[in-house]
């Protein structure tokens, strides 16, 4: 397992650890208070990262994943199909086939769309730009876990905080 597996891995641990009552009730409060489910749509050609990020939104609580593409093919096809059918898209660059710039290009074309965070191991600062002009709302290089963790709890947390 590579770095940001561990990251993920063990910020679970963490969450699966504290023992009750150690979020003074907060948790309580946000999975009662919450709205609908965000839909998440996963492009990430790795499995064992698609099983990470898929516990790290159970864990988490207020997201879906909806679907989970591994080449840009099946990305844009999913999108095709499946039109304001996601809330947040998580695209990494490198995928079995194609590329996720050409997914964020899509994703930003849905009108319906939703957000859309790069969460990829090739995050330099002239691909993270590239990706900004795209259209992206965030790029997170996979060994900054922690950022691309907070950035999609205040998503919800913005979501679902109402008028």
């Amino acid at each position: 397992m590579g770095p940001t597996g561990r990251a993920i891995r063990k910020w679970l641990q963490w969450r699966w650890d504290r023992p009750p009552g150690a979020d003074n009730g907060t948790d309580r409060v946000r999975r009662e208070n919450r709205g609908v489910d965000l839909r998440v749509f996963l492009v990430e050609d790795l499995q064992r990262m698609c099983g990470l990020l898929g516990e790290l939104f159970d864990s988490m609580g207020g997201f879906t994943v909806v679907a989970n593409a591994s080449t840009e093919a099946e990305a844009n096809l999913w999108l095709d199909e499946h039109p304001g059918g996601w809330d947040v898209a998580v695209v990494d660059l490198v995928l079995e086939q194609g590329a996720g710039m050409n997914v964020i290009r899509r994703c930003k074309g849905d009108p319906a769309g939703g957000r859309i965070v790069v969460f990829s191991s090739y995050a330099t600062p002239g691909v993270r730009q590239h990706c900004l002009d795209l259209g992206a709302d965030a790029v997170f290089d996979k060994s900054e876990t922690g950022g691309f963790i907070q950035w999609i709890h205040d998503l919800e947390d913005r979501e679902n905080s109402g008028p």
